[in-house]
């Protein structure tokens, strides 16, 4: 994947868990970016999308969750 991709996709993550765009996201060169300051391989960017979508898939799921339960306590 290249640097633009995996920014791509690192921003898009960002956005959907924390509900803003990051701060400092740049291409080095195509193996390496800055991420909020740090100097960072394209392959551990790829790392790091993937933890963000896992957490943002665990936030939609406890909010089901707590829908869920909201629900049936007013069901009672």
């Amino acid at each position: 994947m290249s640097a633009d991709q995996a920014m791509y996709h690192y921003a898009d993550a960002y956005k959907k868990l924390y509900k803003r765009m990051p701060k400092d996201l740049r291409a080095v060169d195509s193996n390496w970016v800055i991420v909020n300051g740090a100097r960072i391989q394209v392959e551990e960017l790829e790392h790091l999308t993937a933890r963000l979508l896992h957490e943002y898939d665990q936030s939609i799921a406890q909010k089901k969750n707590l829908v869920s339960r909201l629900i049936n306590w007013f069901k009672q």
